[in-house]
């Protein structure tokens, strides 16, 4: 089929169960811990449970319901992989709030119900986001809303949940919407440790006078390859070389030690990396 064109069935099966395993983990997180507790999920979740506080019905259904205009949109703008597998995550999710909605409160204790449900609600959609789906359509309106506007789809979903947080206050009041807050920060560090993992990549800039003796160090202690780049001083127009070299998070405590033995006095610069790929780079366990 073409929608799944380089996809094994071995594969799809994979993405399936890891989308079907973050769905019920966020639904036993709303439902089991957020819900019974009036505390909120922002986006679409955030508005379904603010409507079956109001209106009485299940939250499944307006789950489903919500998010059928966003399926449409989806299908014609991003893709039917996406579409699909954002639609069984749906489904699955629509469900299992309905499967579970009987199941009595594991906590009353809203600290513990903040702190838990954040954790299930981040774990359940960084899982369906690393298997090429989404459980909510304001990511779907923020990635498409990015092509238009001037702004990231974190800073535009952000602007969604302050609106859908603060509506919260209206209806459960202002304290519930202070903790549905709190949740939306773990849910969100929770779904980037789940999509980055523990071993984020990250990139190291150095500059200094011992470059080999620091290149040579990271190469027998880290295990890292190193490439020095030509670099030339903008004040004072000298000739300088730049290491460059990726390590992953864990790793960074360990290159800053090298560092600080081979030269106190030495330039660095860390950053992020989304995504590494080909050369010699390769995770490694912490040495």
């Amino acid at each position: 089929m073409k929608k799944h064109q380089g996809f094994t069935k071995v594969k799809l099966a994979e993405r399936a169960l890891f989308i079907i395993i973050g769905a019920v983990l966020m639904a036993i997180g709303l439902e089991v811990f957020l819900v019974p507790n009036q505390i909120i999920d922002g986006g679409i979740v955030g508005i379904s449970i603010i409507l079956a506080h109001i209106l009485g019905w299940k939250l499944g259904i307006i789950i489903f319901l919500l998010n059928i205009p966003f399926f449409i949109l989806c299908y014609k703008q991003i893709g039917s992989t996406f579409t699909l597998s954002t639609l069984f995550g749906i489904i699955i999710l629509s469900v299992a709030t309905t499967l579970f909605h009987s199941v009595p409160a594991f906590t009353n204790d809203l600290i513990l119900a903040t702190v838990f449900g954040g954790l299930l609600l981040g774990a359940g959609v960084g899982l369906v986001i690393r298997n090429g789906g989404s459980l909510d359509g304001t990511e779907i309106l923020a990635i498409l809303a990015t092509k238009k506007l001037p702004f990231s789809v974190g800073e535009i979903i952000m602007f969604f949940n302050i609106f859908i947080l603060g509506s919260a206050g209206f209806v459960f009041g202002w304290n519930r919407a202070m903790y549905s807050l709190i949740t939306y920060f773990i849910a969100f560090k929770t779904i980037d440790i789940i999509i980055e993992g523990f071993d984020e990549s990250k990139s190291a800039f150095i500059i200094s006078e011992n470059y080999q003796t620091i290149g040579d160090a990271i190469l027998k202690t880290l295990g890292r390859g190193v490439t020095f780049l030509k670099g030339e001083g903008g004040f004072s127009g000298d000739n300088k070389k730049v290491i460059f070299c990726v390590i992953s998070r864990l790793e960074e405590a360990k290159l800053k030690a090298i560092i600080e033995d081979k030269d106190p006095g030495a330039f660095l610069a860390v950053t992020n990396i989304a995504e590494v790929r080909g050369g010699r780079f390769k995770r490694k366990d912490i040495h």
